[in-house]
């Protein structure tokens, strides 16, 4: 996987499947070395979607798993987790599943937008369904939203960090005053 300090000078560049899988896989390997089930909890959480994204069969295995904490021992529990965890993460994701998954998560604020905006949603999916947008493209539309209505738990889930289109722009810079004025007034 890379480092935090990469840089993305194409605003194009796509992660591979490995990287993704590589990227969950280091991530489990650390909370494994913490061995604490508050950490397991944590992962199974913000990678809900990724491993939905993968197989939904194996994410309700672990789902399972990680709600046994009390019943099984720990170290038993890691083990048949990152078994679970390979098992779905070799299995790649497809449009039907990703669609699955963005549904699911339409279902956070799709009760918050109004008939228009639910349109526009549904023609994108249908352009998605459609191989003509990336799933990178559709999430990267759905990004704005899980800020606006500020879900902090969608927001923490590394399928949009690893499955959005990089987008090279700056969303905070110093501004200069004047220059803003002579914009704002050019419109």
């Amino acid at each position: 996987m890379r480092d935090n300090n990469t840089q993305f000078p194409d605003r194009n560049y796509k992660i591979s499947e490995n990287d993704v899988i590589e990227y969950v896989l280091q991530r489990f390997q650390e909370v494994k070395r913490s061995n604490k089930i508050k950490n397991l909890v944590m992962f199974q959480a913000s990678n809900k979607y990724m491993i939905m994204a993968h197989d939904q069969i194996e994410l309700k295995s672990l789902g399972n798993l990680v709600a046994k904490y009390k019943k099984i021992s720990f170290s038993r529990i890691l083990q048949e987790y990152q078994d679970h965890l390979k098992n779905a993460m070799i299995k790649e994701p497809t449009t039907k599943t990703h669609t699955n998954v963005i549904m699911h998560i339409f279902g956070y604020f799709s009760k918050n937008l109004n008939h228009r905006e639910k349109q526009v949603f549904f023609e994108l999916l249908e352009k998605f369904r459609e191989n003509k947008i990336t799933v990178g493209k559709m999430l990267s539309e759905i990004n704005p939203m899980i800020f606006c209505f500020d879900n902090t738990y969608l927001a923490s889930q590394t399928y949009f960090l690893l499955y959005s289109d990089v987008q090279h722009r700056v969303l905070f810079q110093k501004s200069n005053k004047k220059d803003d004025v002579d914009e704002f007034n050019s419109q």
